[in-house]
């Protein structure tokens, strides 16, 4: 959208929101987000159709699936023509099956055969998020026909950035910004412009995350995406990889602490019990476990109750440190793919830390446990948990992540609730031993 144009909601719904105009389609699904659905449906039905295809677009995956239903469907498959090939796809996905194939059949062929091509991928692939909408150049073509064949392409496309040249067989032999054509010499045959280059292009069935790490590596603004015979299929732009790694971040933060990585606020409330239970009933028998360590020294801290007080400390502690730990590492997995050589010296380096930041903690414990208490034994006991402790939580903390990918998981999943129990375990059975050893 041009930067200017107002969007606005239409007069027959104004008494439905707000009369502000928007300068932006995503501001304008800000708005339309935090009305009822009735007053989101009457707004998209009566704005203009391109209009309407860009709300759509910026729109909440579940908010717009909830549009899309309640929408008549001759608007609804209007607005889905007027969309983006890779957005449609996205919100068509969505649907369910009837309700996404009575959407399609009031499509033109053409359109229908190419979302249709778009939903057969797999959406987490390169091939499930790219757009089709390119500009192709034959290589045979001169820099002057290749310009005027992208101004008549232009308005059609989404993000005409960079143009591809390929051969008579569709093949990808190379690319060209828009600035290279520009600069470029009358009668330059395009194909002699690229001849030599090297072309980084994905194949359709690699993971997004992938792509996203490596069109940030490469600072592109589109990625080409090729078959394994190298004819080229679309683009993944930036907007999208912007997209990927915020759903990327999302999931490790929510997978962390068990949540589902798909729920929001807008997901029913049933279903986000269905999926957090489980892991809660995990959350439940490690925290037995770790009850029960306290259970097998309770005449220790029957006889000293400042156990009691000071124990939780240590847990806490080295919880904090495994989590400092398990962040980083799960950053690191979510934007470079890591030689497993580099992992595990990654977890030595955490290691590292937990030591050296585990003996200043131990001073400091050392000296308020000996203050608190008026015994230097308990002190130091303090003192040798919390070092333990610690430097197991930073190992820990590094060590899950890796297990878990080994093992074919989420290395994110839950990762939390485990830390949790082995630092809280080890903290207590630690702590409280050496009080048993050295103190009774």
């Amino acid at each position: 959208m041009a930067e200017g144009h107002g969007i606005s909601i239409p007069e027959a719904c104004r008494e439905l929101g707000d009369e502000a105009e928007f300068v932006h389609p995503a501001d304008l699904a800000d708005h339309l987000e935090n009305l009822s659905l009735e007053k989101q449906v009457c707004a998209l039905r009566h704005m203009p159709t391109e209009d309407a295809a860009e709300a759509l677009a910026e729109l909440e995956g579940s908010v717009a699936v909830d549009v899309l239903e309640n929408l008549d469907a001759d608007v609804a498959a209007q607005i889905i023509a007027e969309m983006e090939p890779d957005d449609a796809a996205d919100v068509l996905d969505e649907l369910d099956e009837e309700h996404r194939d009575v959407l399609l059949g009031k499509l033109t062929r053409e359109d229908s055969e190419e979302l249709r091509n778009l939903l057969n991928f797999d959406p987490d692939s390169a091939a499930g998020v790219m757009n089709t909408e390119l500009i192709l150049l034959e290589e045979n073509m001169t820099a002057d026909e290749a310009i005027t064949h992208i101004r008549s392409e232009m308005e059609d496309k989404e993000s005409p950035y960079y143009a591809y040249v390929v051969d008579k067989n569709d093949k990808l032999v190379g690319v060209l910004s828009l600035r290279d054509l520009m600069l470029a010499r009358p009668g330059t045959i395009v194909g002699d412009a690229v001849s030599g280059q090297s072309v980084v292009s994905v194949p359709y069935d690699m993971d997004k995350g992938e792509v996203a790490n490596l069109l940030s590596h490469y600072n592109y603004l589109a990625m080409p995406v090729v078959d394994y015979e190298g004819h080229i299929m679309g683009v993944v732009t930036y907007d999208d990889i912007m997209d990927i790694m915020h759903e990327e971040a999302s999931a490790d933060m929510l997978g962390m602490v068990g949540a589902d990585p798909e729920e929001s606020v807008d997901t029913p409330w049933k279903e986000s019990v269905r999926k957090r239970l489980p892991w809660l009933v995990v959350n439940m028998v490690n925290s037995a476990l770790s009850a029960s360590v306290v259970y097998m020294f309770e005449g220790a801290i029957a006889q000293m109750a400042a156990l009691a007080v000071l124990m939780p400390m240590v847990a806490n502690q080295a919880g904090n440190t495994g989590q400092q730990a398990l962040a980083v590492m799960i950053r690191q997995l979510a934007t470079d793919r890591f030689e497993t050589k580099k992992a595990w010296m990654a977890v030595l380096r955490e290691a590292k830390i937990g030591l050296v930041t585990g003996l200043f903690m131990a001073m400091l414990a050392l000296c308020g446990a000996w203050g608190f208490t008026g015994n230097p034994l308990v002190g130091m006991v303090m003192a040798g948990a919390l070092l333990c402790d610690m430097m197991l939580g930073a190992v820990a903390g590094g060590s899950i992540p890796l297990i878990f990918r080994a093992l074919g998981r989420d290395p994110a999943q839950a990762s939390s609730i485990f830390l949790t129990t082995i630092t809280d375990g080890a903290g207590f059975f630690i702590f409280l031993g050496l009080a048993t050893m050295f103190l009774f």
